[in-house]
């Protein structure tokens, strides 16, 4: 099981508008620059990347829908408490 992963996402204020950016990603356009246009979370400017992080760093939704995913394939739309996130694992050590 992995102990750290690295992660990037895209936030978003309703389930609808993560499912239209999950259709997105399904035909092929770029993760880093959709979260750049769409993101709400500071991290959009980095392309949406959270750099490494491990268990108990994340609220718990986002911590198991990520540390779940498999790697390189989007996964979402996951609901937190912040809001509705689409999430990409980019690294897992």
């Amino acid at each position: 099981m992995a102990k750290g992963i690295r992660a990037s996402h895209i936030l978003v204020g309703s389930e609808k508008d993560a499912q239209k950016i999950m259709d997105r990603l399904e035909k092929g356009e770029d993760f880093a620059a959709l979260a750049k246009r769409f993101s709400k979370c500071p991290s959009k400017s980095k392309g949406g990347d959270l750099g490494w992080f491990g268990k108990g760093q994340m609220v718990k939704e986002f911590e198991d829908a990520a540390f779940a995913a498999p790697e390189g394939k989007p996964v979402g739309p996951v609901k937190t408490e912040f809001g509705y996130h689409i999430i990409l694992v980019t690294g897992t050590k």
